[in-house]
């Protein structure tokens, strides 16, 4: 039964993160639609509400990740520094909330739990935790790519005397780990940003390791005066470059492949971009890098021996050598002192490969051959990526069909947009869009002005839905996964192919063929009429 507080909207769009303020600013000012965004938390921010664990920070760097849908906002806007932690980050979306006058049309504190589309009224039915009921023409998902998250399933967990956190729900708080003896499960690029943080303040930390992570430094600094009058003045160009690059990010390569070069060559484009750091290192090098194996082992190499030269015990660093994957087919973390860290006298490196971690008790946590008394546990164990946010909502399409079930040998969509079964629901950087594989904000932007462009589209023509059909969404689907073969992101048990969740359907999930070549496409078929789709009146 229909609860009696049902509020009739055009649209409905879940999250309040980059996507969702973006996206409300867009059909609420722009289209003069009667939009509502619902967030779960108290606040704005999506990823950077919630990830507020010690060393979040931001690693694409600072002033190109932001909204360039605004040249005011990004000429009124000044970072503090080249990558932004996590407060600032939050600062700046809360200020985008503010100066377009968001929050009146944010209902906070409020978890969508199910959504069913009624083929007799061409609405969607939308629920909330606590017990509300929307109606609505469109429902946009801005859940993001990486909220939901994945805690692992470790005998003894509950048991534990001490206090553990997930770095993806970290207390607002903060956490106090002085005197303390710390555990930190996971090394990824959570992992990897929170292990010096921590290691600084901690009596003892601990680090459980199952896969060594290629990492290349950051080098943060901060961004003077100086810097950004040229950042402002050059701000249309850059943003011109984020958008026509496979990346989203306004680096150039180098047009050849790393087996043309010499040794000598490669190694001197390798220090350059080691010296410049970020994720110039992976974008900004040789052209084949991610297509070629025998070139990608150069790059590898190189990381490796960066690896051997900074960690003094070369027992800690053969544990601490990536061997099992190539460079950049796992998100290829950057870093702040993280293997330097493994040199103070009050870190410990465990290899949970080969002494597995068995159970958590009251005081600490087992290992095959050993025991750790603990204070403080600390999960870095990443999210149900991709997927995982959607699938938490109860979604279910016009004949009924859950996407759940849809979706249970792997996501299915098309261009990551829409899925055929589902009118009018649109998914913002969805699976089979670049999105993670790119500089966020920039398919962010373009997903949004492409559903909002779309749903003029319908205005215009007095359409009632759009639905991706089932032919365009196969092909869709054959086309990503022939692209990932090209690749080698295949080679590696990562997130991208939801392989730390288990149980998940093993596949490549984002589109890998390139933020310029997708945008294209997008475009050719949005002037073709929506091709692929199907549209009613």
């Amino acid at each position: 039964m229909a609860p009696e507080n049902n509020t009739t909207l055009d649209a409905v769009v879940v999250g309040a993160g980059f996507s969702g303020l973006y996206m409300l600013h867009r059909l609420r000012d722009i289209l003069g639609l009667d939009a509502r965004v619902l967030e779960a938390g108290d606040g704005v921010g999506g990823t950077w509400y919630w990830n507020r664990y010690p060393g979040a920070r931001c690693d694409s760097e600072s002033y190109y990740y932001s909204y360039s849908f605004s040249e005011d906002l990004e000429q009124e806007w000044e970072w503090t520094s080249k990558y932004p932690d996590q407060p600032e980050i939050l600062r700046y979306l809360e200020h985008v909330a503010d100066r377009f006058d968001l929050l009146r049309d944010i209902q906070l504190e409020t978890r969508v739990t199910e959504a069913a589309f009624d083929a007799e009224t061409n609405r969607w039915k939308i629920f909330t935790q606590r017990g509300e009921h929307f109606e609505a023409k469109f429902l946009i998902t801005a859940v993001g790519c990486l909220s939901a998250a994945n805690i692992p399933d470790i005998p003894g967990l509950d048991d534990f005397d001490g206090d553990w956190y997930h770095t993806g729900a970290w207390p607002h708080q903060g956490v106090d780990f002085s005197g303390k003896r710390v555990g930190l499960i996971g090394t990824g690029s959570t992992g990897i940003q929170a292990t010096p943080v921590i290691a600084a303040e901690a009596d003892h930390l601990t680090v459980f390791q199952r896969t060594p992570n290629f990492s290349v430094p950051a080098r943060n600094a901060p961004l003077g005066k100086e810097q950004w009058a040229t950042i402002k003045s050059d701000y249309r160009d850059i943003r011109r470059r984020t958008r026509e690059t496979s990346s989203g990010f306004p680096y150039k390569p180098v047009e050849r492949s790393a087996l043309q070069a010499t040794q000598a060559e490669r190694t001197e484009v390798y220090e350059d971009l080691w010296g410049k750091g970020g994720f110039s290192f992976l974008w900004g090098s040789f052209n084949d890098v991610m297509r070629d194996k025998e070139a990608n082992d150069t790059v590898a190499e190189f990381i490796r021996d960066k690896i051997r030269e900074v960690v003094k015990d070369p027992v800690v660093a053969e544990r601490l050598l990536p061997v099992d994957h190539p460079y950049g087919a796992k998100r290829p973390p950057i870093d702040t002192d993280y293997f330097e860290t493994f040199n103070r006298k009050n870190v410990t490196l465990v290899d949970i490969r080969q002494d597995p971690i068995t159970a958590i008790t009251q005081d600490g946590l087992h290992t095959k051959n050993a025991e750790f008394e603990l204070d403080t546990l600390v999960l870095a164990t990443g999210f149900d990526a991709m997927t995982g946010a959607l699938l938490n909502i109860d979604i279910r399409g016009s004949e009924g069909l859950r996407l759940a079930d849809k979706w249970v040998e792997g996501p299915r969509t098309y261009l990551g947009l829409q899925v055929s079964g589902f009118p009018n629901l649109f998914t913002i950087t969805g699976p089979g869009s670049p999105s993670v594989l790119t500089n966020m904000p920039v398919s962010i932007e373009l997903h949004v002005e492409w559903i909002s462009d779309c749903i003029q589209h319908m205005r215009d023509n007095a359409l009632e839905t759009i639905e991706a059909s089932q032919e365009a969404e196969d092909r869709w689907v054959e086309h990503v996964s022939d692209v990932a073969k090209e690749t080698l992101l295949g080679q590696a048990d990562s997130w991208y192919l939801g392989a730390n969740i288990p149980g998940k359907t093993r596949v490549v999930m984002p589109y890998p063929g390139g933020h310029f070549e997708y945008r294209k496409r997008c475009e050719k078929i949005a002037r073709n009429g929506y091709s692929g789709f199907d549209l009613s009146r």
